[in-house]
């Protein structure tokens, strides 16, 4: 446990006894040094050590090698507290803390430092350019240096007493986004990082000494049972399963500790698979429109030949039969093109454009522009149960959706019934909108092929595209549709992501763009809507900036940069979850474009102030 504890630290870590022969340390340690595994021994001598750091130039070459051993042995068997900050020949900075330990001996502490130097530089030589705001950015890292001095002197403490490294060890875990627990042979924890219930709302956090199968539930527990009695046989199993609250999807690896027990990690992996979808999607569309446009520019030639044709027929005087087959061939013929005017929709380059939503005013309207299509026996309710803030979607695709959904239940309930709209959040993963109906609900065949394109249960009047589109648009979003029988009708569930609206108000934005010209364009749309700004010019400036300043409330970068990296780098790559916008003037079919279209809202450059506005604001400017 001790070993493993101080592996889980981020610096490296050595101690030495009061005749300089190691004690313990970490895998840091060795890494950090390249050190090989007998210097890394207990009874290692430092002596040792230093000679085959001086003997690679670890400490330059304008001294002997003996004498640079010869002077650090020395200084060690001082004893005495010291810090300094040392650049390696490798380019990389550390800081080295040492302090004596009670019984003889002593702790360092080695940090690699580069990172916060580097940033100093950046924020050095781009002074002249930031506001005064950012150079108050700065003070607050030197502040923020500071307190990682003082964090550093607080973990040297902790590094004399070993007895205190599982406490640190459980901090650690604790602080982690994913649930991480060890089972013993008779399937009760002896350990968790007491994350259970951040993965899965409702669970108990305070675990130790319960069955898995108190812990997770009956429900839960049925689904992973098989993968743990794998586990428990020695296999590892990774998978995945929907939970019940709130439907988020939970990904879970056992690995066998070889001792008889099962380590757990489980990770919410919901945003990850709704951007999943939404790419899969928008791949499938994409194969889609490769394979069917061809044929439908075939078709439709075929088509205007066909009406042509009957149009010359139309004129030759034939007798009143023959007259009634030629309309009625051309109908058919139109209603052909038609068909592929809708096969051309489905499959044609139909992104979504998210912005900030009222889901309240969107079903309003969505009642507003739906009830007058309905027949005097046909009612029309909305129910909204969503909270009261806005959401990232697509309104005007919503919106089309849902009303064709309502008139589909339109025909469904005939001259008379009922149908009603109801909106909820499961948890904050989803949002789901209800269309439900009285009318006779769907035949077994429709419940399993009505999302096939052109099945339908209308005959010829229906095209059998129009569930499909829904299922379609739902799918773009990243979430999924549902058909069922009520005891009342039938019901159609959409999902889609919750995602709010950026609550941005005002606040640090951070600005990566490359061009110069454009830079200073949205820079000044920015400082218009009442933001101040910071700026880059690439990924690596921009990811240094977001690790190392705890304010910046936005991102808004172009997905291409100079230099290595891209925009959509910044939204896979980051931890502090900063809400990203991305802007581009790829087309849609870029593979770049549509991948940041699974992950983040897209601006297509040109774009207004009204346009960044309704992205970042509920209203627009």
């Amino acid at each position: 446990m001790t070993t493993a504890g101080l592996n889980l630290i981020g610096q490296a870590l050595s101690i030495y006894d009061s005749k300089l022969r190691l004690v313990v340390s970490n895998a840091r340690f060795q890494e950090m040094f390249d050190l090989p595994e007998e210097l890394v021994q207990p009874g290692a001598l430092f002596r040792d050590t230093i000679h085959f750091l001086a003997s690679r130039g670890e400490y330059g070459h304008d001294e002997p090698v003996e004498d640079q051993v010869t002077i650090r042995v020395e200084q060690a068997l001082t004893f005495e507290p010291h810090y300094m900050e040392r650049l390696r020949p490798n380019g990389q900075v550390i800081s080295i803390e040492g302090a004596p330990l009670p019984a003889g001996g002593w702790v360092a502490v080695y940090t690699d430092i580069t990172g916060t130097k580097r940033v100093e530089e950046l924020l050095r030589t781009r002074s002249e350019e930031l506001s005064d705001q950012v150079l108050s950015h700065a003070e607050q890292l030197s502040a923020t240096n500071r307190q990682l001095a003082a964090t550093i002197s607080a973990l040297e403490e902790a590094k004399r007493q070993l007895t205190e490294i599982e406490a640190r060890t459980r901090m650690t875990t604790e602080m982690m986004p994913a649930h991480i627990a060890h089972l013993g042979a008779d399937g009760r924890y002896d350990y968790s990082n007491r994350r259970l219930s951040s993965v899965m709302p409702g669970r108990p956090s305070d675990i130790l000494g319960l069955h898995i199968s108190e812990a997770l539930g009956a429900q839960a527990y049925d689904r992973v049972a098989p993968h743990l009695e794998r586990a428990y046989s020695g296999q590892t199993s990774v998978f995945e399963f929907t939970e019940d609250q709130d439907s988020r999807r939970i990904r879970v690896s056992f690995t066998p500790d070889g001792a008889g027990g099962v380590y757990i990690m489980s990770v919410d992996i919901t945003e990850e698979t709704q951007a999943r979808v939404a790419l899969q999607q928008t791949r499938r569309r994409a194969m889609a429109a490769q394979m069917t446009s061809g044929l439908a520019h075939d078709f439709s030639n075929l088509l205007t030949i066909i009406l042509g044709m009957q149009a010359k027929l139309e004129k030759m005087g034939l007798p009143e039969e023959a007259s009634a087959l030629v309309t009625a061939t051309q109908q058919t013929a139109r209603r052909g093109g038609q068909l592929l005017n809708r096969i051309a929709d489905m499959t044609g380059n139909r992104t979504p454009q998210p912005q900030a939503t009222d889901m309240r005013g969107l079903l309003e309207d969505l009642r507003v522009l739906a009830t007058p299509s309905l027949p005097r026996g046909v009612g029309l309710s909305v129910v909204n149960n969503l909270p009261d803030e806005a959401l990232m979607l697509d309104p005007g695709m919503v919106q089309d959706a849902l009303l064709n959904l309502v008139l589909n239940a339109r025909d469904a309930c005939g001259t008379s019934g009922q149908i009603t709209i109801s909106a909820h959040a499961i948890g904050r993963i989803w949002a789901e909108i209800t269309v439900s109906d009285t009318g006779p609900g769907f035949s077994p065949e429709a419940l399993d092929k009505a999302l096939n394109p052109f099945f339908t249960t209308k005959g010829s009047d229906g095209s059998g595209l129009g569930l499909p589109m829904v299922y379609d648009t739902v799918k773009l979003a990243g979430g999924d549709l549902q058909l069922r029988n009520t005891p009342s009708g039938a019901s159609i569930i959409l999902r889609l992501p919750y995602r709010p609206a950026p609550p941005v108000q005002s606040g640090l934005v951070l600005l990566v763009e490359d061009s110069d010209e454009l830079r200073s364009q949205f820079r000044d749309m920015l400082v218009d809507l009442g933001f101040s700004v910071i700026e880059a010019t690439s990924k690596d400036e921009a990811t240094a900036l977001i690790a190392n300043l705890d304010d910046i409330s936005l991102v808004l970068s172009d997905i291409r940069l100079e230099g290595a990296g891209t925009g959509i780098d910044l939204i896979e790559g980051q931890t502090l979850h900063v809400p990203v916008i991305l802007m581009t003037s790829l087309p849609y079919d870029d593979p770049l474009h549509r991948r940041a279209l699974a992950l983040a809202p897209v601006l297509r450059k040109p774009f207004s102030r009204a346009q960044l506005s309704a992205l970042i604001r509920t209203e627009a400017a």
